[in-house]
Order: structure tokens, then sequence, then C-alpha cells
């Protein structure tokens, strides 16, 4: 019965669903940072720790799944369940009123932990239930994940008056409904094949096949780019506002640019599906590239709708491949790795947003360097194109 379910039509949707809602635990302390800051009364520099702490939770956390090879090990579906189970409880540790910035950041921390179990397991899911289009498959999933990282831009843009207690009780909620319809209605796929023990060399081992490294470190490049390219969207759309006078509705428009990804994912799964994997990976790679080199020209230019448009463009090109690198990852190792190499590629690469995060930071605030900052960005594509050549 299990095997015949693991094949229907509806395990996807559940997948991509499931996926959403224990996601959204990720971005749930974004939308309510200011609310944390004047409820717990806490500096405003703690912005910057509150947001940090759970990418540094989700690296930690991938790491110590790679080592232990957990995913390949064990059933991912309990895992997946585990863990949301987990995530909701320590995202709910927000609303004790006696938090200090200490505890805010533990429990942030944790909860980007247990997300290391989330979104890299949901793809090792996804790879044990489609080995035939994966790519597509995987395209769903990471559309889903780019709508959530959107969705509380979205919010904000019409002052929604929800009390901010009330976000983590509703993403909370989302990740408990998430696990249990993993772990009830997602069975292990018939492609699974579970490592018989512990192997740390796994680690190092899948790095030494030339195809497997050249899609690590194709998606390391793309790292490069992605998540400082979505954490600065609302500057850039500040910076052209103050540079030419416009009027906008910044987070609106930052929820547009981010969100146009979520249709750039599903288009790049049926392009590959005819173009093939590589081919629209290299596609949007060398775009979002040009994107990232030109950016200082449409800083120059006066008209709104034009660099809106630049920037819708620029947000879809810098997410279609992710999906793409998550498959050709999947593909280039042994079936018994596949959670263990989509778990440690995803450690290194969001380690490397840090490092473009900060740099690009202290770059806009030099005034002088600012319109020209996102040039820098263009070193990931570059590097990603150059190790996709080589196979």
């Amino acid at each position: 019965m299990k095997t015949k379910f693991s094949t229907h039509k509806w395990v996807l949707p559940i997948i991509i669903f499931s996926q959403f809602c224990c996601t959204s635990l990720w971005f749930a302390g974004n939308a309510i940072t200011d609310d944390l800051i004047a409820f717990f009364n806490l500096n405003s520099e703690s912005l910057g720790y509150i947001s940090s702490s759970v990418q540094f939770g989700f690296i930690i956390g991938t790491f110590i799944f790679a080592v232990f090879t957990l995913s390949d090990r064990f059933s991912p579906s309990r895992v997946f369940f585990i863990c949301a189970l987990l995530g909701a409880a320590f995202n709910l540790g927000i609303l004790y009123s006696n938090n200090t910035i200490f505890t805010l950041l533990i429990f942030r921390f944790l909860t980007g932990f247990c997300l290391a179990g989330i979104y890299p397991v949901g793809m090792k899911i996804a790879a044990d239930h489609f080995e035939k289009g994966l790519g597509k498959s995987l395209s769903f999933l990471i559309a889903a994940l780019v709508l959530g990282t959107a969705f509380p831009y979205l919010i904000q843009s019409f002052e929604f008056n929800l009390k901010w207690e009330t976000v983590i009780w509703t993403t909370s909620t989302l990740a408990l409904i998430g696990g249990f319809l993993i772990v009830i209605f997602v069975p292990n796929g018939p492609y699974q094949k579970l490592a018989d023990t512990f192997d740390i060399s796994k680690i190092i081992n899948v790095f030494k096949k030339p195809s497997f490294r050249s899609a690590a470190f194709g998606y390391f490049g793309h790292m490069w780019e992605l998540y400082a390219f979505w954490t600065f969207v609302p500057i850039l759309l500040i910076m052209h506002s103050e540079l030419h006078n416009a009027s906008l509705n910044v987070p609106l428009y930052s929820f547009i640019v981010i969100a146009s990804g979520t249709v750039s994912c599903i288009l790049g799964g049926f392009i590959s599906h005819k173009l093939g994997i590589k081919k629209t990976a290299i596609l949007a790679l060398t775009i979002s590239g040009l994107c990232c080199l030109l950016s200082p020209v449409f800083f120059m230019v006066s008209s709104t709708p034009l660099f809106i448009t630049f920037l819708i463009i620029w947000g879809m090109a810098v997410i279609a491949d992710s999906p793409l690198f998550s498959t050709l990852v999947a593909q280039n190792c042994e079936v018994q790795s596949i959670g263990t190499a989509l778990t440690i590629v995803n450690c290194i690469g969001f380690s490397i947003t840090i490092v473009s995060i900060q740099l690009l930071n202290s770059l806009i605030t030099t005034n002088h360097l600012s319109q020209y900052a996102f040039m820098t960005l263009a070193l990931g594509p570059i590097i990603g194109l150059i190790y996709l050549k080589k196979t």
C-alpha cells in the first residue's frame, strides 16, 4: 500500500505544501523584529543578530546532519517530522515573556538548526520519489520556499494590524501541519536506498567525483549572489527612490521582486526538461551575472518602471538555477549519499552567504561605492560558470 501511494499524484503537492509550511519558521522572526525590539526593550542593533542567528543555526545544523549522515541512515520523512515538531516548539519560545536578547538568539538559533532537517531533507524526500523529472519536482519545492521568503514583505506592505504573537502561533501551527502531512502521507520513496552504517567519509568522498564538484561549486557561486541580493532588495529600491525622488511602496515592490523567483523556479524546471539541466543553469547564471554588472547603469536610469522591471528580471534569474543545482548534486552522487550530499552542499553554500552579505553591507555604507557595490555579486556567477563548463 505504501509503495502504491508513493507514486500517487498527490505526493509531490504534499511535499511542496509541507516544505512551505515548515520553512515559514525561517522568516517568522524577520516579519516581527521591530515588535520584538519594542516588546523586549532591545537595542536597535539586535535586529541584525536576530536575523542572522537562524542562518548560523542552519549552518551548524546542516554540518552536524552531514557529519552523522542522518538523512541517509534513517527515514527522511521521520527526520523531517521530528525537526518540524522541534522547530515549531523552539519558535514558540519567542513568546516567553521574560526573554532577553540572549534567549531570543538561542531560540532563533535552535529554530535554524531544526530547519537543517527540513529544507535539505525535503529535497532528499523528493529525490527518493522522483528519479525521473527530479529537476521539475525540486523546482516546485524551492518555488514554495521563495514565496515564503517574500511573504513577510507582502504583509508589511498592507500594514495589517496583526499582533506579533499571531505570526509566531501561525508559523508554528503551519510547521506542525507540514510535519504531520509528511510523516502520515509520504512514506519512504521507491528510489530510496538507506545506508547501513554511519560513514563520515561520505562528506569527503562525494567531492571526489568531478561532475559532483562541478555542480557543487556552481551552487556555491549561485549562493554568493542569491541571499545578498534578497537581503538588499529593499535597499536597492530605497537607493533608486532617493536618487530620483521616486515614491515607492518598498515592502510591496520587495515582495514582487523576490516572489518573481517563484515563477522562474517553476519555469526553469520545464525549460530544463527540454534544454537540459546544466544548460538551463548556465543560462540563469549568465543572466543574473549580467544583472550584477549592469546594476550601476540602471541606478542612473530615472524611469521607475524600467528599474523595477530590471529588478524583476534579476529576481527571476538569481533563483531559477537553485533547484537545477540541487538536482545536479543529487544526480551526481551515490544513491546512499544523496541526503548527506545535499546537506553538506547547503551548509557550505549558506556559510558563503554570510561573507557576501557582510561585504555588500560594508560597500553600501561607503557612499561613493554604493552604486557599484552590487557588481561584486557577479563574482559568484562567474565562478559558477567556470566550474559548470569544466565538465
